[in-house]
């Protein structure tokens, strides 16, 4: 049995329907259900007994605790995060509310459960907490991708409170013997994610026949990663990742922003083509970029790969095809999330060109 935290999001969805169908085994979900977790990813699942939902704080202790002597999971994949750095810039009390405090107390209701565990048990559980490669601050053109030796140098609110969190967890490690992994992503993309990450938000302006807002001059780098790809390396390392180990998770595919909301453009003009014939990329506009701005992300994922046998599978290309058909294909889906609040947002981080 696996506990998952923030099950009820885009990773952590995923994460539920990939081990459901790759496993036997029961999964735990644990979602406090903010705004981006949403109970309708996991619709399908409702009634299977391999499914167990409760809505939880991660941060509240006495829960987590109940549910944890009564089920008796061999694992913990913690995915409960607030994850949007332009939320994190205009509200960051609530990233270090969540990302590190609810963390920070995940982690003594865990270890108060592994403590009493017997010696077996103990040494065949695992905490899998999944962070991000933001935590590595901003990398120069030319420069070599990040490493899981590179040192932190967080630049947004966001990424200072998941590296707070990735630096707690790796103390339970190292003061309590607390047998922890930690996961650095880049950036995912795929089914289910909320309409305020970049492929999901041009998607859906796109077809609303609304500009497509692009931060500065649209050179801002990452590297992208198909979700189910992020969820196959998640269960490798729970499989045969080492305990206290950083494992980076990375597709070796750099894009610039402007490249990939292009890309995105020619996908939908050949799948949904507009009605007056014209290319989607004639909606692009650009918007004064966000403070403090990370230039550019990359991942070297060759520890992954070379100890744990793990690469992706999607590349760039078919994982965008996937992404932009399953968004066209589920409009309803859309229309349920994007709500006047979604309207409100859009206005206060995009301003009126993205109106």
């Amino acid at each position: 049995m696996v506990l998952i935290t923030g099950g009820a999001g885009f990773i952590g969805s995923n994460l539920i329907h990939y081990w459901t169908s790759t496993t036997t085994e029961t999964v735990i979900n644990v979602d406090n259900l903010t705004y981006a977790g949403n109970l309708q990813n996991l619709a399908e699942l409702a009634g299977d007994p391999r499914y167990i939902f409760f809505r939880s704080d991660i941060g509240n202790i006495q829960a987590i605790c109940q549910i944890l002597r009564k089920y008796r999971p061999r694992a913990i994949v913690n995915l409960a995060a607030e994850s949007h750095v332009d939320r994190s810039i205009h509200d960051p009390d609530a990233f270090i509310q969540t990302n590190v405090v609810g963390t920070l107390r995940l982690l003594k209701a865990v270890y108060s459960h592994w403590s009493a565990l017997g010696a077996s048990e103990q040494d065949e559980f695992r905490f899998l907490h999944v962070s991000t490669d933001e935590v590595y601050g901003s990398l120069e053109p030319g420069a070599p991708p990040f490493r899981e030796t590179t040192a932190y140098a967080p630049n947004s609110p966001y990424a200072a409170s998941k590296a707070a969190s990735d630096h707690l967890v790796r103390s339970y490690h190292r003061t309590y013997g607390l047998p922890v992994l930690i996961t650095n992503c880049c950036n995912n993309y795929g089914p289910y994610q909320f309409p305020e990450k970049l492929i999901p938000l041009i998607i859906h302006r796109a077809l609303a026949g609304k500009p497509l807002p692009i931060y500065g001059d649209g050179g801002n780098v990452r590297d992208w990663l198909y979700v189910a790809d992020h969820c196959a390396a998640l269960q490798r390392v729970l499989e045969r990742g080492r305990p206290g180990e950083v494992y980076n998770i990375g597709a070796s595919s750099e894009k610039t922003n402007l490249e990939v909301v292009h890309r995105l453009c020619d996908i939908l003009d050949e799948g949904k083509p507009r009605r007056d014939g014209k290319s989607y990329r004639e909606q692009v506009a650009f918007v004064k970029d966000r403070p403090g701005h990370d230039r550019r992300y990359g991942i070297d994922a060759t520890k992954i790969q070379r100890e744990l046998g793990w690469k992706p599978q999607e590349t760039f290309e078919s994982g965008l095809r996937k992404t932009t058909r399953w968004y066209i294909d589920n409009q309803q889906w859309v229309a349920d999330v994007t709500s006047s609040a979604y309207r409100d947002w859009i206005a206060l981080h995009y301003g009126e060109r993205a109106g």
